[in-house]
């Protein structure tokens, strides 16, 4: 029952609303030319739209728990859409936010905390796991919509690279997530299914499996293997590798490379 939840826990929080107008704003600029430095305004937009979108991935989590069961996902904030509000800001924000800047990928962070013991039924727990990365494929779609409807007229170069690089990000999120690592959804979408034994066989494992897929990925041959699926998947969404690759160009303004990209 959702009839715990006071108007106050569902009011969206400025902090977000915040987010969202410096990504209106810069995105503006970015469309427009208006900033002096459009690397700038570019870093801009896909930061905040990249928190917004970590916002709405732990928002589906609270979501669905609120409606599988748990009415006290209200009372802890996580309805407010404030990323202050999370259990771990530095897993949910801060992190995420650091290896977007470091290396382009999108790492899932975590968490709101989910009193599980009020949900009833495995498809649930599985679903509640399986909303957050849901919503970063939405998000992938929505900012592919331009490329794979054949919209792109009149979309300045500047914003169409910033979308492809920003959709890039969604998708490593999505596929990241998705992986039957503990600690990320897509152990969380299976665990409900495994036996008591095995699942407290790898309990002691879960904090540890966020960081040992970052190590894996600065592994020459991994990370390869995993953007090549990562440009498969935006390439069959209408994304060509060198629009999102100079989406990341015009994102790391201050590297000091000749530029391969220019924007007009």
């Amino acid at each position: 029952m959702t009839t715990a939840i006071s108007r106050r826990d569902r009011r969206i929080s400025p902090v977000f609303l915040g987010i969202v107008a410096v990504m209106a704003v810069s995105g503006w600029a970015v469309w427009t030319g208006f900033a002096s430095s459009t690397g700038f305004a570019v870093f801009l937009f896909v930061v905040a739209a990249w928190i917004v979108s970590l916002c709405l991935h732990e928002y589906a989590h609270a979501r669905t728990a609120l409606h599988s069961g748990d009415i006290t996902i209200g009372a802890k904030g996580y309805l407010t859409l404030n990323p202050l509000k999370y259990t771990h800001v530095v897993l949910s924000i801060v992190l995420p936010l650091i290896f977007v800047i470091m290396g382009g990928i999108g790492l899932p962070g975590g968490a709101v905390f989910i009193e599980r013991g009020r949900i009833q039924g495995r498809w649930k727990h599985s679903l509640i796991s399986a909303a957050g990365p849901l919503t970063n494929v939405l998000f992938a779609i929505v900012c592919t919509a331009p490329f794979w409807l054949g919209a792109l007229d009149g979309v300045p170069t500047p914003f169409r690279y910033a979308l492809a690089f920003l959709a890039l990000l969604q998708v490593s999120a999505a596929l990241l997530n998705f992986l039957p690592v503990p600690g990320l959804d897509g152990y969380g979408v299976l665990e409900p299914w495994l036996s008591y034994k095995i699942r407290r066989q790898i309990e002691p494992y879960a904090p540890f499996g966020l960081l040992f897929v970052f190590a894996l990925l600065w592994v020459p041959e991994v990370n390869r293997v995993f953007f090549d699926l990562i440009y498969t998947i935006t390439g069959g969404l209408g994304v060509h590798d060198l629009e999102a690759a100079c989406g990341r160009e015009l994102f790391e303004f201050w590297r000091a490379d000749a530029p391969v990209c220019t924007a007009p």
